[in-house]
């Protein structure tokens, strides 16, 4: 078992994808990097935190983009966004069997701001126009940093999620939420509540993602290939369906009484979930099997 957490960006394409398959776009040798973080005496990256190419996934043509947590926390700005952009439209013309997003990341660079505001509005405008040609876009999430901000919103546009029980996606972080309101409202430091209510078990139980898998590349593997054929038609039922599903989710928990504490283990009772308190130390083929929605 090789931990998909504790890879790099590439090390997962080379583990992940068919061996000696993957073949990059714009590669670090291009040296396309962010034209704003040098005038703010940040270090660059020549990729700029992002992998982006064409690969064989079990003898499939896919194109996939992996980012790299260890770089800015796999923040988006303005190139990142754009090599995203890119690989989503050529994907357009070239119509490979499936786009494999590997996300890792904190949000939008706050040092590129509006840049990487803009360039996330892209990437969802780019990836909801290949899932309408039925060409499925699958997330990958497992990675030390999580999927949170733009990226969170990004990977919930997509036709499959797999995430391991040590992912964890969300749209504000748990560093931003306490930044914002106080650790009263959110302990960052608490990662049992952290993994509770943002952690690949949590997400799972909630319908938010489509295969919970072990910390192991080739469970990522295997996750992705079942996924391949899976498009999900983009259309206005669907959408209703998942609003109907926020909105019993809402309701589902006492509007009183309730603390950051037990919040995850009071909705995972009211879906359903048998000894809920028990959840965290189950493992993953114990929680799989505990999915009501």
């Amino acid at each position: 078992m090789i931990s998909y957490a504790e890879c790099s960006a590439r090390e997962r394409l080379a583990l992940l994808l068919d061996a000696g398959s993957f073949h990059e776009w714009l590669p670090p040798s291009e040296r396309v990097t962010s034209p704003h973080l040098a005038q703010l005496g940040v270090p660059c990256a020549f990729d700029d935190g992002a992998a982006v190419g064409r690969a064989m996934l079990d003898s499939r043509s896919v194109f996939v983009a992996a980012q790299e947590g260890a770089f800015m926390g796999g923040g988006v700005g303005e190139v990142h966004g754009a090599k995203l952009v890119g690989l989503l439209q050529r994907a357009l013309r070239d119509r490979p069997a499936a786009v494999l997003l590997l996300a890792e990341s904190g949000g939008v660079r706050l040092h590129e701001a509006n840049a990487g505001l803009i360039a996330v509005s892209e990437v969802m405008r780019a990836l909801l126009d290949v899932r309408a040609t039925g060409i499925p876009v699958i997330v990958l999430i497992g990675g030390a940093n999580g999927c949170f901000g733009g990226m969170g919103i990004v990977a919930r546009c997509a036709d499959h999620i797999v995430m391991s029980d040590v992912g964890r996606l969300a749209m504000s972080g748990p560093e931003v939420i306490e930044a914002s309101h106080g650790v009263d409202e959110f302990d960052s430091r608490d990662r049992a509540l952290v993994w509770r209510t943002t952690g690949g078990k949590h997400r799972w139980l909630t319908g938010d993602c489509d295969a919970l898998v072990e910390d192991d590349v080739a469970a990522f593997r295997a996750a992705a290939i079942a996924a391949i054929d899976g498009s999900k038609p983009l259309t206005l039922a669907a959408l209703e369906q998942e609003h109907l599903l926020l909105t019993e989710r809402l309701h589902a928990l006492p509007s009183t009484g309730t603390t950051d504490s037990d919040e995850a283990t009071l909705l995972w009772t009211a879906l359903g979930i048998p000894d809920a308190q028990r959840v965290p130390e189950l493992s993953v083929d114990a929680v799989r099997a505990l999915r009501t929605v």
